[in-house]
C-alpha cells in the first residue's frame, strides 16, 4: 500500500502529531526558561544571607583588627601596635596575597601565657583569612609572622 497525505484519516493523523510535536517543542523552553529564570534569585538570596552572616560574625567579635600585610604590600602589621582592654579580642586578617602567621614569642609575652596556645603558627593563606585571639592578661604582647620576621614582619599587643 502506499502513503497519500491527502485522505482525510491520514491527514487528521498528520494533523494531531504536527499539534503534538508543536506543543512539546513550545512547553520544554518555557519550562527551562522558567526554571533558569528562579535559580540566579535563589542563588542571590543564599548568597545575601551568607554573606550578611558572616559580615555580623566578622564584626561581632573583633575590639582591634590588625592586618597581615599592609595595603601597599609591604611585608608588616598594620597597625604594628594597638592596645585592648583585658578580655577583649584581637583579630588578625591576612590583607596580602602572601601566607602570614601570628606567633607570640614566649620572652615577650606576660607571665603564666602560654604563648602557643595563644599563637596561630597555621598559616592563613588566603587574602580575608582571620585569626582571633582573646587575651585576658594585662601586658605586653610581642608577636611576629615566622615567614617574615626576617623582613620585620612583628607587632605588639597591650593589654590593660
Amino acid at each position: 500500500s502506499t502513503f497519500d497525505a491527502t485522505t482525510p484519516r491520514t491527514s487528521q493523523k498528520m494533523q494531531m502529531i504536527n499539534k503534538t510535536a508543536v506543543r512539546a517543542q513550545v512547553a520544554r523552553p518555557a519550562a527551562r526558561q522558567v526554571k533558569t529564570a528562579a535559580m540566579p534569585q535563589k542563588v542571590a538570596q543564599v548568597a545575601g544571607v551568607a554573606l550578611s552572616s558572616l559580615a555580623l560574625t566578622m564584626s561581632a567579635h573583633a575590639d582591634a583588627i590588625v592586618k597581615a600585610g599592609s595595603d601597599s604590600g609591604a611585608l608588616a602589621f598594620e597597625p604594628s601596635s594597638v592596645t585592648i582592654k583585658a578580655g577583649e579580642t584581637v583579630k588578625f586578617v591576612n590583607n596580602a596575597g602572601f601566607p602570614h602567621n601570628v606567633v607570640f614569642d614566649e620572652d615577650a609575652v606576660p607571665e603564666g601565657v602560654n604563648a602557643d596556645a595563644i599563637s596561630r603558627e597555621d598559616l592563613l593563606n588566603a587574602p580575608g583569612e582571620t585569626y582571633s585571639v582573646k587575651l585576658t592578661t594585662p601586658g605586653e604582647y610581642g608577636y611576629n609572622c615566622e615567614p617574615h620576621a626576617g623582613a620585620g614582619m612583628n607587632g605588639k599587643i597591650i593589654v590593660q
